[in-house]
């Protein structure tokens, strides 16, 4: 296991430097940073003193060489646009998004596996036909235009719900909290449905796909054939062998909506690193969107190889062909 965990590590630095490597190209010569930290009134003398501060004056893989090394340590150097940090910045913004991508995951699993299961065993019933005619909505609508109906319908018509904001939070140490106060919660419902909603149809029909595989296999049918009931055959035989791809969908989509949860904290002006990178975009804030860029990519590298772990302890047959591997 540990050769596995480095081999795995090493893989990924080569992703990581390119992943650098494009971010900082992509974004060194857009826009003027320079122009909009000095506002319209300034000097040549003042701008070619801040072109100095900022390292812009040096060849660009001087510049990329500088803001690699800095990276490793942590550092991601000054906002262009706030002057501050970045790190900072990312640490101020960073629990918004997390507790808003962790609670769109828990309730795209809490409700899209069981979603799944029902419709792969009773796949002729007309409550089946209703949660695949759901599914379609969370397929085929993009996520800001499911964000503005629920805005419509729940803050607008009925005044239920906040259409902005993150609520009151919690300082806990250096973690902000809405999970601890109302308005948090009630602020958190409306986006994270809107960021969960895809996520949920997607689990729901390749849980049913896999189940609906499953019990047409061989050993499925030997199981009931021994006299299993069908509550052992369906949930400890069958459900059980449809965990690795859910796992592998269930991972790289904590990513993708943490990395994308860009539109959705747009949409509901939620405090989080999505419209932080939203908002330096417009400021040509190169440090910040090229550190975004790379901690979604460190990110998901990280849940890749959690993934992967997670095989060996859901396959048994893994654990097998390692062992002889070895």
């Amino acid at each position: 296991m540990p050769a596995f965990i480095i081999s795995r590590v090493l893989q990924a630095l080569p992703v990581m430097l390119a992943v650098a490597l494009i971010s900082f190209a992509m974004f060194a010569y857009v826009g003027d940073p320079v122009a909009i930290m000095l506002g319209q009134d300034y000097t040549q003398a003042q701008r070619d003193a801040l072109i100095r501060d900022l390292g812009l004056d040096q060849p660009f893989f001087v510049q990329f060489g500088t803001f690699l090394l800095n990276a490793v340590q942590g550092e991601f150097g000054l906002s262009y646009r706030l002057s501050r940090p970045v790190i900072e910045l990312i640490a101020e913004r960073a629990p918004a998004t997390l507790e808003l991508a962790l609670t769109a995951a828990f309730l795209a699993l809490l409700v899209g596996v069981p979603m799944g299961i029902y419709t792969g065993l009773y796949r002729n019933s007309w409550l089946s036909r209703f949660f695949l005619t759901f599914s379609l909505i969370g397929v085929s609508l993009p996520t800001f235009l499911i964000g503005i109906l629920l805005i419509l319908c729940f803050s607008v018509w009925l005044g239920w719900l906040p259409s902005f904001g993150r609520g009151d939070t919690v300082q806990l140490g250096w973690w902000s909290t809405g999970f601890l106060t109302a308005s948090g919660l009630k602020a958190l419902i409306l986006p994270s449905i809107t960021l969960g909603l895809f996520q949920m149809t997607l689990i729901m029909r390749l849980v049913r796909a896999e189940m609906l595989e499953v019990l047409r296999t061989d050993y499925i049918k030997f199981a009931r054939a021994r006299g299993l009931t069908n509550r052992a055959v369906n949930f400890g035989h069958a459900l059980k062998n449809t965990l690795v791809p859910v796992i592998t969908i269930t991972g790289l989509q904590l990513g993708a909506i943490i990395a994308f949860a860009i539109v959705t904290e747009t949409v509901f002006q939620w405090p989080g690193m999505g419209l932080l990178f939203i908002q330096s975009v417009g400021a040509a804030d190169i440090p910040v969107m090229a550190a975004y860029l790379i901690l979604i990519a460190a990110l998901f590298v990280t849940i890749n190889l959690i993934v992967d772990l997670l095989y060996f302890a859901v396959d048994p047959r893994l654990r097998v062909g390692g062992a002889k591997g070895h």
